[in-house]
């Protein structure tokens, strides 16, 4: 028993080991892995049912918008759906026929061809560059001659029977060599004959068929099966999910179809080309060149091989294979770099590493077909995860946006040392948003994340010089752009893909103070140099704030001075050289409570200048002290803000309560600074 109790109590431990090994990294990953094996596993071996049902779904997108505008003619869904899956079949009968006959009248040419060829070889071989080729043949013959073996002396020869006898016949010569026989296959029977023919044209003809099937009933049950995708991806909000599930198709549909529409303009304008040039069947080229262009990149220079082979088999010259050439590398790059910004701008909405990976992924599953299907069904899932929560990591890992929002990108940059970076991703935003708006929705929050980190202990101070560093020269950098609302400019792609037109924009693109006199007609009091004293927060990063509203205040005409916490502290204040002051502006990133030391800052400051009011900007818009009206008059300021656009604001009231009696001296009567309304909250 006692033994028995030892061995019990000997298994106990054994528990938490397999709890532990239970939770380790590679066990949480298997599940995903033994997943996505299956998938693709599915898509591989059933990739002669799912190829169909692919096209089928992506045609659905295409004609989609051609059976709601039947059905509003009042022609019914089943008539709707039969008329414009008829005209989508009459359109693939016809390409089909023409393919078919620009291919049966190439064959006939083709002895012509190799001749063509085969003389232009020997132009070479006679040329320039068949001496270049005989020469260097002479070269590797002498270093192999050099490297050869030497060879032995030659053996005489057998000795010829004698004159007089003839030679035995081969079968006394060689009694065991066998005799060729030559087997010919009977003559095939007409089924067998029948059989051999339609193979090759049996299985595009099923494919075809499963593809029109599928199609009908897309479009016949499009709303049973967007009710079952929504039960299946966010029925717990269905309002959300239908409207986005919608709004996604929608904008599929008409993204699919510009891009269709493109292509087509591309291979009828290289058809057209190519007739001109004289090269032989253009309407084949012109077919394949619109079909290759759904391959991203590399398809269009991909079609141009086979009329460039052509051209040079049908003319003895060179003159055809020049023009061909010339035509598409002139007209390739004007589509992709002037027409397609027009249309939906430079990007598919995928990330240049998606669309090679997707490229290669599908082209490895399906084959041709799965290359010229790869960027719209990586579209699809792209489109799927901007709307659906649950797909959400689909337009992470494959659409074009960036990974982190602004902020943290600012933040990031900032923390890794490169401010070049930093500036790059501030010209972007600043295309879109104003100078102020960027500071108060980027800038601003991204240095909140750092005095966060700082204020945890997370941040050396090695990284916070780097990151003081890198916001001054961004600053710095950025000092020359006006205040002003840049143009609105909006691509197809930005509308296609995306739930809102303005769904990447971080900021408004509003200047600070739009209706804001100009910089000339402020007093002269207030244009003076340190008429406006930002002096910074006791905070490793509030200075850089300071230069921020420093900088948005001097565009506006102001004359402003950074002060750093230093010179307000009770020890410095007395030096401090606040004579030409008429507002001081106290700037905070991170703050909580009432805090003692910012009272006792502004009672400093207003002893040192009695004559100017005090702004607090304590730029964590939900802070206490901002909400609560009684740490508002402990404070004891004249203005408060959340913002340096609120800042500006501010400061313009300041100037606005100016007595009329000094006005700046370029000024009239007439010419009165416009009033800023009143905040709610000075």
């Amino acid at each position: 028993m006692a033994d028995g109790r030892d061995d019990r109590r000997g298994l106990l431990p054994m528990k938490p080991a397999r709890v532990q090994a239970a939770e380790t990294p590679g066990d949480g990953l298997a599940a995903p892995l033994v997943i996505a094996a299956v998938i693709v596993a599915a898509l591989y071996f059933g990739r002669e049912i799912l190829i169909p049902i692919a096209i089928a779904v992506l045609l659905s997108f295409v004609i989609g918008p051609l059976v709601a505008l039947l059905r509003k003619l009042r022609l019914g869904r089943i008539p709707s759906v039969g008329v414009a899956v008829l005209l989508l079949l009459t359109v693939v009968a016809g390409l089909g026929g023409l393919i078919g006959m620009q291919v049966a009248d190439l064959s006939t040419g083709l002895p012509r061809y190799q001749r063509t060829i085969a003389q232009k070889a020997e132009n070479l071989k006679a040329g320039p560059l068949g001496d270049l080729a005989g020469y260097l043949r002479s070269i590797n013959h002498t270093i192999q001659q050099a490297g050869a073996p030497e060879q032995k002396p030659e053996e005489k020869p057998a000795e010829k029977p004698p004159s007089g006898k003839p030679a035995p016949p081969p079968s006394v010569q060689n009694p065991d060599k066998p005799v060729l026989v030559e087997v010919r296959d009977r003559d095939p029977s007409p089924v067998e004959l029948a059989e051999k023919v339609l193979s090759p044209v049996l299985s595009p003809l099923a494919t075809l068929g499963i593809v029109f099937v599928v199609l009908i009933f897309i479009l016949v049950q499009r709303e049973d099966l967007r009710d079952r995708m929504i039960r299946l991806v966010g029925s717990s909000d269905l309002h959300r999910t239908t409207v986005a599930m919608d709004d996604a198709a929608r904008r599929l549909s008409r993204f699919f179809l510009v891009q269709l529409a493109l292509n087509a303009g591309f291979g009828l304008v290289i058809g057209t080309g190519l007739w001109l040039i004289g090269v032989p069947n253009p309407i084949l080229w012109g077919i394949f060149s619109a079909l290759m262009r759904f391959v991203p990149y590399i398809g269009a220079f991909l079609s141009a091989l086979l009329p460039l082979a052509l051209a040079a088999a049908v003319d003895p010259g060179w003159n055809m294979v020049l023009a061909t050439a010339a035509l598409f590398i002139v007209l390739e790059p004007l589509v992709g770099q002037f027409i397609e910004p027009l249309l939906y701008g430079h990007s598919t909405g995928l990330s240049p590493f998606a669309v090679l990976v997707s490229a290669l992924f599908w082209t490895w599953l399906w084959g041709p077909v799965g290359l010229l299907l790869s960027t719209p069904l990586t579209v699809c899932l792209v489109v799927l995860g901007r709307h659906v929560d649950k797909l959400e990591f689909l337009d992470v890992l494959f659409g074009d946006r960036p990974a982190l929002t602004p902020v943290e990108n600012f933040y990031q940059r900032m923390l890794a040392d490169d401010p070049d970076e930093a500036q790059e991703l501030a010209e972007v935003i600043l295309a879109q948003c104003s100078l102020s708006s960027y500071y108060d929705e980027v800038a601003l929050k991204g240095l909140q994340l750092a005095a966060t980190d700082a204020r945890r202990g997370v941040l050396t101070e090695s990284q916070l010089e780097r990151i003081r560093v890198g916001i001054a020269q961004l600053i710095e950098d950025l000092a020359d752009r006006d205040d002003a609302a840049p143009e609105a400019k909006s691509s197809l792609a930005g509308r296609l893909l995306s739930g809102r037109q303005d769904e990447d924009v971080p900021c408004e693109a509003a200047p600070a103070v739009p209706d804001a006199p100009a910089p000339d007609q402020l007093p002269e009091a207030w244009r003076r140099d340190g008429a406006v004293l930002c002096v910074a927060g006791r905070g490793p990063l509030d200075e850089a704030a300071s230069m921020m509203l420093a900088q948005l205040l001097h565009k506006h005409g102001f004359g402003t001075r950074v002060v750093p916490f230093e010179a307000v502290s009770r020890a410095e204040i007395g030096s401090l050289d606040a004579s030409a002051a008429r507002m001081v502006c106290i700037s905070y990133l991170e703050i909580s409570g009432t805090p003692a030391h910012l009272r006792y800052l502004v009672q400093r400051v207003r002893r040192r200048a009695p004559e100017a009011q005090v702004l607090v900007g304590l730029w964590p818009a939900d802070d206490a002290v901002l909400s609560d009206p009684g740490a508002r008059t402990s404070l004891g300021a004249d203005h408060y803000a959340v913002s340096l656009r609120e800042g500006v604001e501010a400061c313009l009231e300041a100037v606005r309560d100016v007595p009329a009696a000094a006005p700046a001296p370029a000024r009239g009567a007439d010419d009165a600074v416009e009033p800023v309304p009143e905040r709610a909250d000075a």
